[in-house]
């Protein structure tokens, strides 16, 4: 315990305050992010109920997100792997 006090001594009023600054931030974007998960949740149960899979649409977010050349590289990998041990 003393040693707790000596390290929270070490730490001057200014630092003090960025520290708990930082540490509420980190806090909300938690909060932020655990309501944006649970916004997606939604929005993929929304979707397997029109009928959409959700597999597939998690893959074409996916790919979206990617840059077309590397997409493309990842393709042409695939197609390589699949032709090296006789096709599927």
């Amino acid at each position: 315990m003393a040693d707790d006090a000596a390290t929270i001594d070490t730490l001057n009023s200014t630092a003090q305050g960025k520290l708990k600054s930082i540490i509420e931030r980190i806090e909300r974007l938690e909060e932020d992010k655990a309501a944006v998960a649970n916004d997606l949740k939604e929005v993929y149960a929304e979707a397997k109920g029109e009928g959409f899979d959700t597999k597939i649409l998690r893959k074409v977010i996916r790919l979206r997100k990617q840059d077309s050349a590397k997409r493309q590289e990842e393709e042409a990998l695939i197609d390589l792997y699949i032709s090296a041990i006789g096709g599927l």
